[in-house]
């Protein structure tokens, strides 16, 4: 008979432990251990008898047939994060905060295929069939044939999707609340999570049904459950978004099919979530082109150039340490950033607070906009008003040279298309007719102060620093 031993697995990253402690040993997280059975021992190893293999069959890379056509949704900024649509027999991972809007995008996406023919199934662990009633009630998408049901049980789940005509997209919601029989666990702990998954997983592939997973995320922006969940998957997407706005971002975090780091914009709107066809224009709605502190920033979001505004507050501070406060961009890349404008620039930024926002709530990652958030900086400690139909893009290294980034082109084209017409970027970028070519971060903090004084003897409002700003003018151009 076999004896039952007992392991202790992490919640979070899904290492196994002989004994519990108050901290994994893998991945660092805190009172993530939870008991766990698994069948060990003599009995254990013999209770099932090993199979013999089976012959198959081994194929060329050439295509020997025509690919499965992919399923387009026919919103297009899902459409565009997917890749040009769901394709047969994959797995999606969908994560994101409570109430940012996943089921009501998964909704709209289940009723535009069902209204073209497609065969689509809601299943829902969370809700009653009754609520997502009334949340496709309130988006007016009660008469598209959707087909709902409540249940959480992976056999049950597979059983009845398999019965009758096959279906092109499978919604589970969520996966954090569905178990298996085969595996004598909670729902929701690590082993049950990837169990359900792998029945899922197996299901898609045979039945070439799109299958959605949706997953719960955790205060630090991980989806919950195992990061092995993540490597079963096709595609991990990710819903982001600020309470405080009305916008949303699809973002691609891994995609089999098609690019990574691809992002859809959504605003969510009293009829559900809206697409928005230009998010350059959105992003840089209302801002205020004669405040200082204000620099636009020519990003790309993977395949897409995208505007946004960089805002920066310089203020005097009486701490002994002063504060630096970062919300959208990295805040080591910002230490990093204020080191070298001190080391190679000249500028004292020791007995100020720094404050550094991308408008309206996007996180930007790339180091491109190293440019831009030093332009805002400088701009701030200055009183200097940046040139208000001028982008910034280019990556600061720590010997302060301004190196290129790449798709200046395609940057550059989306600044022309609302009306900017001029860019500070590195020297080596291309198109050099609408350029301020800058080789070394000294040179454009020199410009920006002599345009603060210029502006001060016109007359226009600009704080003195009190000789906290000396800019290198002898710094190559």
């Amino acid at each position: 008979m076999a004896k039952t031993r007992t392991t202790f697995v992490c919640q979070s990253c899904g290492a196994v432990s002989p004994r519990w402690q108050g901290r994994c040993d893998a991945c660092g997280a805190w009172n993530s251990l939870v008991e766990e059975g698994a069948a060990s021992g003599i009995g254990a190893a013999v209770a099932r008898k090993a199979r013999k293999g089976r012959l198959f069959a081994l194929e060329g890379l050439a295509s020997t047939g025509q690919e499965p056509p992919r399923t387009a949704v026919g919103i297009m900024e899902l459409d565009r994060v997917t890749g040009g649509g769901f394709v047969p027999g994959s797995v999606l991972l969908l994560g994101g905060e409570p109430g940012i809007g996943k089921s009501t995008l998964l909704i709209q996406a289940c009723a535009k295929l069902a209204l073209s023919g497609s065969r689509v199934a809601y299943i829902s662990g969370e809700e009653a069939v009754a609520q997502v009633r009334l949340r496709a009630e309130r988006l007016g998408l009660a008469q598209a044939p959707v087909e709902l049901a409540a249940a959480t049980s992976v056999e049950d789940i597979v059983a009845t999707l398999d019965d009758g005509e096959p279906f092109s997209l499978v919604i589970i919601d969520s996966i954090q609340t569905m178990w298996t029989d085969s595996v004598e666990a909670a729902p929701g702990t690590v082993s049950q999570v990837r169990g359900a998954a792998q029945s899922l997983i197996r299901f898609a592939k045979t039945s070439g049904a799109c299958v959605i997973l949706v997953g719960h995320v955790t205060k630090d922006g991980q989806i919950a459950g195992p990061r092995v969940v993540e490597h079963m998957v096709d595609a991990v997407i990710s819903f982001e978004g600020d309470a405080g706005h009305q916008f949303r971002i699809l973002r691609a975090l891994k995609n089999r099919f098609g690019p990574t780091d691809e992002i859809g914009v959504f605003e969510m709107t009293g009829r559900g979530l809206a697409e928005v066809s230009n998010p350059s224009a959105f992003f840089l709605s209302g801002r205020d082109t004669s405040a200082p502190g204000a620099a636009v920033f020519a990003g790309m979001e993977g395949t897409r150039p995208l505007l946004v505004e960089f805002q920066a507050l310089v203020a005097p501070t009486s701490l002994g340490m002063p504060r630096r406060a970062v919300v959208g961009w990295d805040s080591n890349r910002l230490s990093m950033i204020l080191a070298v404008l001190e080391a190679h620039a000249g500028v004292r930024l020791g007995g100020h607070d720094v404050y550094l926002n991308v408008a309206g709530g996007l996180k930007i990652n790339e180091p491109a906009a190293d440019l831009a958030a030093a332009a805002a900086l400088v701009s701030s400690l200055t009183g200097a008003t940046l040139p208000a139909q001028t982008v910034y893009f280019g990556e600061i290294g720590l010997s302060g040279a301004v190196r290129p980034v790449t798709h200046a082109a395609a940057r550059l084209k989306e600044a022309a298309k609302l009306g900017f017409t001029g860019a500070v970027a590195p020297a080596d970028t291309p198109q050099p007719g609408v350029l301020t070519p800058v080789a070394h971060i000294g040179a454009m903090v020199a410009e920006i102060a002599a345009s603060g004084a210029a502006q001060a003897g016109e007359g226009r409002a600009v704080r003195p620093q009190s000789g906290r700003m000396r800019p290198r003018a002898s710094v190559e151009s």
